[in-house]
């Protein structure tokens, strides 16, 4: 039985659900699709954030020197730190 995307309308017999933690259901064809849905914006670049990001007082970001520039109070305070060197 084909299911209808949620973000194209594309009809699509392999489509699948996805249930949020506050009970919403979507169906997505792909996951360029559940990604253009679900996927939270850094607050300073836009860019969709596939990763951990970064959290700043509330606020997401896709890296540290956007969370910088879009909450500069903290400064150097914000680095990334995967892969990062002592």
């Amino acid at each position: 039985m084909n299911q209808t995307c949620d973000v194209c309308g594309n009809e699509y017999w392999m489509a699948f659900e996805v249930r949020t933690i506050t009970g919403d259901v979507y169906t997505f064809d792909s996951f360029e699709c559940a990604i253009q849905k679900l996927a939270p914006r850094c607050e300073h670049c836009e860019c969709r954030i596939l990763g951990h990001g970064v959290e700043v007082e509330g606020r997401f970001f896709c890296c540290a020197h956007c969370a910088r520039q879009g909450a500069s109070s903290l400064g150097t305070q914000i680095r990334d730190t995967v892969g990062a060197l002592p």
